[in-house]
């Protein structure tokens, strides 16, 4: 399939006389060098499913391998089952195409084969790049009809749809769920490479164990889009399978990101056919925005089980920048002091109002927790014996969460 690669990687592991791999930028295996035996448990891995696991993933980020610009030796990792060794970063003109991986076991390599490793490295470079374009060329054609087909106008997305099928990429006679898999990033954060990356590996590892056409994905700027095809009578017990696969793929290839503080999954209702996406797509990013901003949502949040939030997720879909709902509760917002007293009311509602439950919760005295009630009451001049008003009170606080304005420490 690569005849140029394996002539390559052949030649270096003979030379070398130890089995050598080489993976595209995303770790993906590539070709590799014959084996007598398989080494170790990482790269028995890689050889039978092609990619490194997300265990290892996350724990090579700490060598930073993808701004290395020569070989880097990498140690031992017994819990992994990882023997120590080079890693050469394949360069093409700059731009990282791979990388050559060599196993040395007693930490053996010489200088003098570590530099042999460097110039093979070259030669690997212009073969991996022609590759690499043309596996990128055809990938791109996926990626632009899933986009198309979640993100465009009625118009374009049976076209996408009929893309995807036609690559036979999905299959015509599946439903679809689309999942919305989102890192939740420390204040002041940016999504970047390493957290696409991240997401990149999660979709994958969950796509691995689904049928052939049962699933096609796509990593945006912040988000991994995961579209799950579905029987006509759609079982629920596979659909929280993958959501399962997903959540348990993300937070490992999450881990050791000091960026990300969590995340979280949003999963939209099944639709009938693949043409339709667009508003499972629709559901799963709203209930995903409420997984992460509401505490009160679980990490992994279903549109059909959101409840009352469905109406706030849909209300946030517009723009909510100038609404007020109630004057005393804005005053508070700008009154950085005022924190404790929203928190307070804001757990004193969400337990429907009992006192006993909301100092438990929140560890205060009940006299304490009085006081703060009725200090906001002051301030706010606000009744909370008024339904309509608590009603009101509530339904602010959950929307100032989202706007920005009522930033809680939990």
């Amino acid at each position: 399939m690569h005849p140029e690669l394996q002539h390559l990687v052949d030649s270096v592991a003979t030379e070398l006389s130890r089995p050598a791999t080489v993976e595209d930028r995303r770790q993906r295996l590539v070709v590799y060098s014959p084996h007598s035996e398989l080494p170790d448990v990482v790269r028995h891995v890689s050889i039978l499913q092609r990619r490194v696991s997300a265990e290892v993933l996350a724990w090579l980020r700490q060598f930073e391998l993808p701004k290395a610009r020569h070989p880097v030796r990498v140690p031992r990792n017994v819990a992994l089952g990882m023997l120590p060794r080079i890693c050469v970063p394949i360069r093409h003109h700059d731009l990282l195409l791979g990388y050559l991986w060599l196993i040395d076991a007693d930490e053996s390599m010489s200088s003098d084969q570590i530099a042999l490793t460097e110039t093979a490295a070259q030669g690997f470079a212009l073969a991996l790049y022609r590759e690499v374009l043309a596996g990128e060329l055809a990938q791109n054609r996926e990626t632009e009809a899933v986009r198309n087909l979640l993100l465009c106008g009625g118009d374009v997305r049976p076209r996408a749809a009929r893309t995807l099928i036609d690559g036979r990429h999905f299959d015509p006679s599946l439903g679809v769920v689309v999942m919305v898999a989102r890192p939740v990033l420390t204040p002041d954060a940016e999504p970047d490479a390493q957290v696409r990356l991240a997401l990149e590996h999660a979709l994958v590892d969950t796509r691995r164990r689904l049928p052939a056409r049962h699933s096609v994905h796509l990593v945006s700027y912040s988000d991994g889009l995961l579209l799950l095809g579905t029987e006509e009578e759609v079982d629920e017990a596979t659909v929280d399978r993958c959501v399962s696969h997903l959540d348990h793929a993300l937070q490992t290839a999450m881990s050791g990101l000091d960026h990300v503080s969590s995340s979280v999954i949003g999963v939209g209702q099944p639709r009938s056919e693949l043409t339709q996406a667009r508003d499972s797509y629709l559901e799963a990013d709203q209930a995903a925005r409420m997984a992460a901003s509401m505490p009160d949502v679980s990490r992994i949040a279903r549109w059909s089980q959101l409840g009352i939030y469905r109406v706030l997720a849909q209300l946030f879909s517009q723009d909510l920048g100038d609404l007020v709902l109630h004057p005393g509760l804005e005053r508070l917002f700008a009154d950085p002091e005022a924190l404790p007293l929203l928190q307070t009311l804001e757990t004193y509602l969400d337990l429907s109002g009992n006192a006993l439950a909301t100092s438990k919760h929140l560890m205060l005295h009940r006299t304490s927790l009085y006081y703060r009630i009725q200090r906001f009451e002051h301030l706010a001049g606000a009744n909370l014996k008024d339904g309509n008003e608590r009603l009101c009170l509530h339904l602010g606080l959950k929307l100032a969460r989202f706007t920005g304005r009522y930033r809680p420490a939990c």
